[in-house]
């Protein structure tokens, strides 16, 4: 079988349009795993600036 011009580029736009889809789903997962993270992080910064706000009060007493 042998394909004419107009099937071997609606192939080539499919196989693109496909490859930005792919792209796209990638993009979103890589997103939330991103906004994860900075969750995380924000709760250890957290963490962190109630114990440095304990010591600070711990070192005015003396």
């Amino acid at each position: 079988m042998v394909l004419g011009i107009q099937e071997v580029t609606l192939a080539i736009i499919v196989g693109t349009l496909a490859a930005i889809v792919y792209s796209l789903r990638i993009m979103v997962l890589m997103e939330r795993r991103i906004a994860r993270i900075e969750m995380h992080v924000e709760n250890v910064v957290g963490k962190v600036m109630r114990e440095e706000l304990k010591i600070e009060k711990k070192l005015k007493k003396r």
